[in-house]
């Protein structure tokens, strides 16, 4: 099943792009050997059938070459949608299909240590997690069912009201209800990490309030540096850092007021966020697939379809369009993560310092959340 930021990968199937390939990063040596995570990614292969659960050796060795080591990707479909319970299940029966005819190149994720594992035996790891609790509602006992099945994040809302609390775009700006309270309680009883990801201003803050375990803010911008919805405040950021949590800079357009936001700017999100929370609670969560989207007239026409689809649920952002990809394109490379880091060192950000950025910062928060 295709979902967001696997959708648009589907136009790499297409025969010629419109952007010539850059020719790949040459990162510091350390890189090759570090983990890393990215906390909100997606998994598509865009070279075969869709119906095809074996992946294209061109997908793996794509894979390969993008350096990550795990990602986490998103339970689909998300809002207040009928039957919502039963899509999710069926999402991750296809997923659970994908792990069963990939077992040389895809670990599912259920402990630090099996992301540490992954990474010795040169396979991608798979976090399961949630963009919202509307599959959840009242009937908190699916915490618990979802983490059988291997869910190991849930994020209280998408950009929407839920029964819990508003999302970003939701004008009233609500306080939480009561059931958000105890479904916060039951995901941390379940050992889940918590995500503040699409949350109103009110959701995020009195959410964080009421953590009692490290939090996260999985796939976000600064909002004192861009005022979107979808960003965070400075305060909130201070606080998911104080309780121990993490924040995940994402590689999207509402970064900037323009939209067409660089690498640059990916980079004055990573270093405000490095002063407000310090250097060991900030990670990376790109809201991308893995692997590059080419930009074709296909890759446009889906683009298209996506902005309509998500407009008609009533959950597109400020700043989505039709001429809008939910990307930065110059960080719209397979060795994305490599050319990031080879960016940062040249600014004088040291080894130790960017090893937790991308990656051992998201180890220790989910080592630290799941016990193991």
């Amino acid at each position: 099943m295709l979902t967001r930021r696997t959708l648009l990968a589907a136009g790499a199937a297409a025969p010629v792009a419109a952007l010539a390939a850059p020719a790949f990063a040459k990162p510091p040596r350390w890189f090759s050997s570090a983990l890393v995570i990215d906390g909100l990614s997606g998994l598509g292969d865009p070279y075969a059938p869709e119906d095809q659960t074996r992946l294209s050796d061109r997908l793996i060795a794509e894979l390969r070459q993008t350096g990550v080591s795990t990602l986490r990707t998103t339970l689909v479909p998300v809002g207040n949608q009928p039957d919502i319970w039963d899509a999710v299940n069926k999402f991750m029966d296809d997923h659970d299909a994908l792990f069963a005819a990939n077992p040389d190149v895809l670990v599912k994720i259920k402990t630090a240590a099996d992301i540490e594992a992954a990474k010795k035996a040169g396979k991608l790891g798979i976090i399961y997690g949630t963009q919202d609790t509307a599959m959840v509602g009242t009937d908190l006992d699916r915490l618990a069912k979802m983490k059988e099945r291997g869910v190991r994040c849930v994020q209280l809302t998408y950009n929407l009201r839920n029964l819990s609390g508003d999302g970003s775009l939701e004008p009233a700006n609500a306080s939480l209800s009561r059931l958000a309270k105890t479904t916060i309680e039951r995901i941390e009883a379940e050992k889940l990490l918590f995500d503040l990801s699409h949350g109103g201003a009110r959701t995020i803050r009195e959410g964080l309030a009421l953590a009692k375990r490290p939090p996260s803010i999985s796939h976000t911008g600064c909002r004192d540096l861009f005022d979107h919805p979808r960003n965070a405040f400075d305060a909130d950021m201070k606080t998911v850092a104080d309780k121990g949590g993490i924040v995940g800079i994402y590689f999207m357009p509402f970064l900037v007021p323009n939209g067409k936001a660089t690498a640059a700017d990916v980079i004055t999100h990573i270093e405000h966020a490095w002063k407000v929370c310090g250097e060991d609670h900030v990670g990376i969560g790109t809201d991308n697939g893995p692997i590059p989207t080419p930009i074709t007239d296909e890759t446009w026409k889906r683009a298209r379809e996506e902005y309509e689809y998500r407009s008609k649920m009533g959950f597109a952002a400020p700043g989505e369009g039709p001429d809008v990809l939910p990307l930065v394109l110059e960080l719209n490379r397979l060795d994305r993560f490599q050319h990031l880091a080879t960016l940062l060192a040249a600014r004088g950000h040291g080894q130790a310092k960017l090893e937790k950025l991308f990656g051992t910062n998201w180890l220790r928060v989910y080592r630290d959340v799941w016990g193991a």
